[in-house]
């Protein structure tokens, strides 16, 4: 990014014609950072699994998120100094420039994608993503790939910056194809090869309580899907929902290489369904993704923490073979009727020599289990273990503030926050 950045600045400093006035210099200069900040953002999106095993798509969900609330500020600023600057040049009002400037295709289409860019980024804010279900925000994010069109076409038309010389045009496009490329490669062509592949589908649908299921999956070849515990795909369940419509649910079995299971709670559409999935419904699997595995580990001991219906990833770490040394479980419910695998759980830890503690209960005044003091009564060594985290946001939020209070180092926490789906 440093790097790149470097040569944008340069490209801005020696453009092929000169701007009008400072007002639309600066535009113009918002504006070659809102192209390269475009770019990144479809590297970000384009789920590479160089950045996903060593970074977490958790974690790239928030930079993306981050990344898109920056484009917003760019698509406002960037278009508002180039109408103040040639509203001064024409000698009109800003508002008179609108339609005036509109008459030309190419602004006119950056201008559709600057609106486009705000109903999405409106509909990202926390109060409205509250309001929305998880299927219709990531169909609004499908937009996405129409802003980014529009905003190529207003590129070859408007752009001046990387088109002073051969080398800036080549770097300039060149960048852009890398990025496209990527999305293209990530979200496309390895989906399409993979579930060609394997050719997924439902194999049993297993009720584990009223309002949790959990689904088996068979297909061909599945050992070469590389897929590890802890991990998610995204799903999507043809004949039960439409083809934009897909939900990030994660393994709750270790892969074995002949099955796969999800397991999840009647929250959305699509999860509420799943228990009227037929046998033999094909499906479309996009992963695996996740940094949240055993893989992540730099000690020899183990603390799992799980709230609700985040036992799934849990459950398959505890499972799986590559999660050895010591390990405590922490599965926190508001009653012990609702916790769903507990029987499986209990029945892998005694195998293993593993250790749960089921904590029930209102959290109040006396019930704390995960505040600092509960976490060191729990587990008097967390310091020196890998902890892993998956449940509610308030959960996750109040473990990792307990964790750092504790001076558990950084690299030894590890949680799955499914910002994908929030």
């Amino acid at each position: 990014m440093i790097a790149n950045l470097v040569i944008v600045e340069l490209m801005f400093a020696t453009p092929a014609t000169p701007a009008h006035n400072t007002l639309t210099s600066i535009g113009r200069f918002l504006g070659l950072h809102l192209a390269f900040v475009m770019a990144l953002q479809l590297l970000l999106v384009a789920r590479l699994p160089f950045l996903d095993r060593r970074i977490g798509m958790d974690k790239l969900t928030s930079w993306h998120r981050w990344t898109g609330f920056t484009l917003f500020w760019l698509v406002l600023l960037h278009p508002t100094f180039v109408m103040l600057g040639y509203s001064k040049l024409d000698k009109i009002s800003f508002f008179a420039e609108i339609p005036n400037l509109a008459k030309q295709m190419p602004v006119l289409l950056g201008m559709i994608a600057a609106v486009l860019v705000m109903v999405v980024a409106g509909l990202s804010v926390r109060l409205a993503r509250r309001r929305l279900s998880y299927e219709t925000w990531h169909a609004v994010h499908l937009l996405v790939y129409v802003i980014v069109t529009l905003g190529i076409v207003h590129q070859v038309y408007e752009g001046s910056a990387f088109k002073s010389n051969a080398f800036t045009q080549a770097y300039w496009w060149g960048l852009w194809a890398f990025a496209i490329g990527a999305l293209l490669v990530g979200r496309l062509f390895v989906p399409l090869v993979r579930n060609a592949r394997h050719q997924l589908k439902v194999a049993a649908v297993v009720p584990e309580a009223d309002d949790v299921v959990s689904v088996y999956l068979t297909g061909h070849e599945l050992g070469r899907l590389d897929a590890r515990a802890g991990q998610f795909f995204l799903w999507r369940f043809l004949g039960h929902n439409k083809w934009w419509q897909v939900n990030p649910f994660s393994l709750s079995a270790a892969p074995d290489g002949r099955s796969l299971r999800l397991t999840a709670k009647a929250i959305g559409t699509t999860s509420a369904g799943l228990r009227q999935l037929p046998i033999g419904t094909r499906v479309f699997a996009e992963g695996p993704y996740g940094a949240f595995t055993a893989g992540q580990r730099v000690t020899d001991k183990t603390l799992l923490i799980a709230g609700g219906v985040g036992i799934t990833p849990i459950r398959a770490l505890l499972e799986d073979e590559h999660l050895t040394g010591d390990i405590i479980v922490l599965y926190r419910v508001r009653d012990r009727g609702e916790a769903v695998l507990l029987g499986e759980m209990n029945n892998i830890a005694s195998v293993r020599g593993a250790r749960i503690h089921l904590l029930t209960g209102r959290t109040g005044e006396g019930n704390q289990p995960f505040s600092p003091a509960g976490l060191a009564q729990l587990v008097p060594d967390i310091a020196e273990r890998d902890v892993f985290i998956c449940g509610p946001s308030a959960m996750t939020d109040a473990v990792l503030r307990s964790l750092r209070e504790l001076k558990v180092p950084a690299r030894q926490q590890h949680a799955e926050t499914f910002r994908l789906a929030s």
